[in-house]
């Protein structure tokens, strides 16, 4: 393919959703596989819904995902500028052009009128659509003789234009996902192109920025279809030459019953965004829950294409190699934030331990614990695979760093008895007598004293977890002991034995 150009062109009203990301992972992903340019352009015509923060937080969020922008707001380029509202001059033109080749009409309607209209529409059961069937009763520059319209043009009446759709027309249009489309256009109304307080709306900004910018493909979210009937008939109104068109499925609930929304992952208990969002009503995001980016990055490419193969971990440039906008589904896809989990755990696994060990330091560093980054390597080692994310690492180490304040009662009371104390007190002259204090050297002498005692194993190794982690849980005892040490082992069973002994007494 020559000449491929797409653009990623959200609207700054808030935090950006994950499926806004999905969109523009794959026009970026269609653009790297095919040679192309990659625009990101802020598409801010609705200043009434205009969020502050919400510009940079776009940015911010793509920058993180690796999803990098050739044109933009940052980076110039050729086809600026890549604001909308720093090119509304451009757009009256264009809809004028449309309103002398007699595709789009001066309406003069005020807001109560059309209210009123819909209300009486409604009460008889109908629905009210401006349309080819009613726009000729009203007040506009088709039913009103030139002389009246031009007047109010000239005193500075309110207006819109609006585009006039055909009566009864067959449009045919072909979507690359979902194939060849026919809709017949007296289902649709007359939709405003330019609006009273002299900006346009997405329709007419959407479209002529995607021509002057020369973009071949439109990759964009389901919830634009509707509006693609528009958008074909405004681009043989002008005499272009339209992009080609892909609409991606929606992301769905966990339980597949709509839209996902923030709603949902407040309730579920995940982000649907990709950054903490800390103006107004604050979200949490995948970012600061701990996920790594290209983790973040390979589940959503996965939320509506499929590579044809059983391979799921993919890199982004094999995502690049592989992506092909011929395998996306028409079917919306739901949301797995279990899965998701799945994914930042085998990308935690990739990590090396000395990488996840610098992460970790970090975390320990706030709680002020500080240690040696080779020791953290040793037990970052131990519990790695317990893991999904850097954060978790705390609830599967924190015995290392502090010696149990209190023992799971459960644990004692099936693993404790009157034997026990005494049994420990033997094992703690094992261990000091024990030269090597290494897993393999402890492990030998212990193992060598239970089986000349005739003691039972796990009587042992249990009531031995207990008293040095506070619980049955954690790796090896025999890992755990050599890494806080002879001295501190030793501590830890008799704190234990003092402890827990009162308490059977």
């Amino acid at each position: 393919m020559n000449g491929i150009r797409v653009r990623f062109a959200p609207s700054p009203t808030g935090p950006l959703h994950i499926g806004g990301v999905r969109t523009a992972l794959y026009n970026y992903l269609f653009a790297r596989k095919h040679g192309g340019t990659f625009i990101l352009r802020i598409e801010d015509t609705d200043q009434s819904r205009y969020v502050d923060g919400a510009e940079d937080y776009i940015i911010r969020a793509l920058e993180w995902c690796r999803i990098d922008v050739d044109e933009g707001i940052n980076e110039g380029g050729s086809f600026g500028p890549y604001r909308q509202s720093e090119r509304k001059h451009l757009y009256r033109q264009y809809a004028d052009m449309l309103v002398d080749r007699g595709h789009a009409y001066y309406a003069f309607d005020t807001p109560g009128e059309l209210e009123r209209m819909r209300i009486e529409s409604e009460k008889k059961g109908e629905t009210f659509i401006y349309n080819s069937a009613v726009r000729d009763k009203l007040v506009n520059s088709i039913s009103l003789d030139p002389v009246d319209w031009n007047a109010r043009l000239d005193r500075g009446d309110p207006f819109v234009i609006r585009f006039k759709m055909p009566r009864d027309e067959e449009i045919h249009f072909d979507d690359l996902i979902r194939g060849h489309i026919v809709v017949n256009s007296d289902t649709l109304d007359d939709k405003v192109l330019f609006k009273s307080d002299g900006m346009p709306t997405y329709h007419l900004a959407n479209v002529v920025d995607d021509y002057l910018m020369k973009i071949s493909h439109v990759i964009r979210g389901e919830e634009w279809l509707p509006s693609l009937p528009l958008h074909v008939m405004l681009y043989r109104a002008f005499g272009w030459e339209a992009p080609l068109f892909a609409h991606l499925p929606l992301l769905l609930k966990p339980d597949g019953r709509g839209k996902l929304s923030k709603r949902d992952g407040d309730k579920l208990g995940f982000p649907v965004f990709p950054l903490y969002w800390p103006y107004g009503e604050t979200a949490r995001g995948y970012r600061e829950d701990g996920y790594y980016p290209e983790a973040f990055v390979n589940m959503l490419a996965l939320l509506g294409w499929n590579p044809g193969t059983d391979q799921e971990i993919f890199s982004m440039s094999e995502l690049i190699n592989s992506f092909t906008l011929e395998r996306v589904g028409k079917s919306g896809m739901r949301f797995d934030p279990e899965k998701a989990r799945w994914f930042n755990h085998v990308y935690l696994q990739k990590r090396s331990n000395n990488q996840l060990a610098l992460e970790f330091r970090e975390f320990l560093r706030a709680r002020n614990y500080h240690t040696d980054i080779v020791r953290l390597e040793v037990l970052i080692g131990l519990v790695k695979e317990r893991v999904s994310f850097v954060k978790d690492l705390w609830d599967q180490t924190d015995f290392f760093f502090r010696a149990p304040e209190n023992y799971d009662q459960e644990a004692v009371s099936k693993r404790w008895t009157e034997s026990t104390p005494a049994m420990l007190r033997e094992l703690i002259a094992v261990l000091l007598s024990t030269a090597d204090f290494s897993p393999s050297g402890t492990e030998a002498s212990v193992s060598s004293w239970i089986k000349s005692s005739g003691y039972n194993t796990g009587t042992v190794m249990n009531a031995f977890r207990l008293v040095i982690v506070g619980a049955l849980r954690g790796p090896r005892v025999y890992d755990i002991i050599s890494w806080i040490g002879r001295e501190e082992t030793i501590k830890r069973i008799e704190k234990g034995i003092s402890i827990i002994g009162s308490k059977k007494k």
